[in-house]
């Protein structure tokens, strides 16, 4: 790309080079040309105030003996006779307009003659009755000072294209530092794997680009950084389950070796094996869904959150029979994915019943696009607070209870991808409230126009929705 800069440059400096050149060459011939027509005109018309040039052309003196080696003086007749005549020749024969020049119906002319391939330039006054006085010129001396000035331009010219090119070569290699820097990056990046950031100088576009690049190779960084700790956050939570399960497993053909266990004592064992492998299963849905940035199926569509709170609700008291729910809710419409919303909303539940004691009252409400989860538990501390949607965070007096640490983390993802928020505070006099809000509305044709034809297929619900950003 440099060359190509250089080239670029030398070509634009070129072109105008030789613009400038043809300009001032055209320029110059014009205004010596133009000085020797003045010049001649100037000393014909000054030689006429007397007679003395006329007198000696008249007797063939030549113009040498008159100061005027450089010109061919000519006394041209209106009739055409032309003297000297030795040297009329060179003149001959007269043009009309010096003919008129002699005849007096003309002030003056100007022509020009050609002999061995250089111009002469012939200007013609009256110089009494029927005649005219006419100095020539040759134009020799001008056209050698046009030719080296040509020379001149020429070499200059080529100079400054030389120069142009040299110097846009530099200012291209100058000016494409950063992309080679980001190039080399790439390459170091493809073979090493290590996300080094590059030299950010200036404050033009490729600087700017460079920052960019910087931003993408930091945005990968964190990404690499999130998939390790998930890796490694995942090993160690899918170390529990398995060895419980390989604990069980191997006290059961331990027991079969030596004469088996009481239908109670398998019973038991089975138990804690369904459970270990109920969670395992929990656990990796939660990590499949957390690992992946958008759903495998996307299929948004018009949903009523209030129906999503009354299944999840429903789902929370069979495995919570012991706990009061207190539902208040009201239509509002979103777009969205009806299994997210659904997880979302029951991993909510599932953490107020967790934490609430026995015939405690776990509160849900839902107005105006806000759902509301409150408990009875014990709060959550000042040191947990800010970090309880984070992935396999989990509170010191959580750890020794079931749970992975990511249900609260799919939560925030569910409603980060339907454009809401989630947050938690603690709740007085104690327990806990945890708060998810989404954008929408409670009337479905009001917020989706032509939604209700949807609404109306068998697939979709029978009223309206509000879009979420998902």
């Amino acid at each position: 790309m440099a060359s190509r800069i250089a080239l670029l440059a030398a070509c634009a400096v070129g072109l105008s080079v030789l613009m400038a050149t043809l300009a001032a060459y055209v320029t110059l011939r014009a205004q010596l040309h133009e000085r020797l027509d003045d010049s001649l005109l100037q000393r014909a018309t000054a030689a006429t105030t007397t007679n003395l040039v006329e007198d000696a052309t008249l007797s063939d003196l030549p113009p040498e003996v008159l100061g005027a080696a450089d010109l061919r003086i000519y006394v041209v007749y209106a009739d055409g006779t032309i003297y000297p005549r030795q040297t009329a020749g060179w003149v001959s024969p007269a043009s009309a307009a010096e003919l008129d020049v002699a005849a007096g119906t003309r002030q003056q002319s100007l022509r020009t003659i050609s002999r061995d391939g250089y111009d002469d330039r012939a200007a013609a006054v009256p110089a009494g009755a029927g005649r005219a006085l006419l100095f020539v010129q040759s134009s020799e001396p001008i056209e050698r000072t046009l030719d080296q000035m040509g020379v001149v331009l020429f070499f200059v010219g080529l100079a400054g294209i030389v120069a142009a090119g040299v110097i846009g070569a530099a200012v291209a290699r100058s000016a494409l530092m950063p992309v080679r820097r980001m190039s080399a990056a790439a390459e170091h990046i493809a073979r090493t794997g290590e996300l080094t950031p590059i030299e950010v100088t200036g404050d033009d576009e490729l600087a700017r680009l460079a920052t960019s690049f910087n931003d993408m190779l930091a945005s990968l960084a964190a990404s690499r950084d999130r998939q390790r700790r998930l890796i490694a956050d995942a090993g160690h939570e899918l170390r529990t389950p398995l060895t419980s399960l390989r604990t069980n497993l191997e006290l059961l053909a331990l027991a079969d070796r030596r004469g088996g266990l009481s239908p109670q004592q398998r019973d038991e064992i089975f138990t804690d094996a369904t459970a270990q492998v109920e969670e395992l299963s929990t656990l990796v849905g939660d990590l499949v869904e957390l690992a992946r940035d958008e759903p495998l199926d996307r299929a948004p569509e018009p949903l009523d959150l209030a129906d999503v709170v009354d299944q999840a609700v429903q789902r929370v008291k069979r495995r919570a029979p012991g706990l009061r729910f207190e539902v208040e809710t009201s239509p509002w419409w979103v777009v969205g994915e009806s299994q997210i919303l659904e997880r979302a909303v029951t991993n909510l539940l599932d953490n107020a019943a967790k934490w609430s004691p026995a015939g405690a009252t776990v509160g849900v409400r839902l107005r105006d696009g806000v759902l509301t989860v409150t408990d009875d538990g014990s709060g959550i501390s000042d040191t947990d607070l800010p970090m309880i949607f984070e992935r396999f965070y989990r509170a010191a007096d959580a750890r020794t209870m079931p749970g992975s640490g990511l249900g609260l983390s799919i939560v925030r993802q569910a409603a980060v991808r339907h454009g809401g928020s989630v947050s938690a505070a603690r709740r007085q006099p104690r327990g806990s409230i945890f708060t998810l809000a989404l954008p929408g509305h409670p009337d479905l044709e009001h917020q989706l126009p032509g939604a209700a034809d949807t609404a109306a297929s068998p697939t979709a619900p029978a009223t309206g929705s509000s879009p979420a950003h998902i």
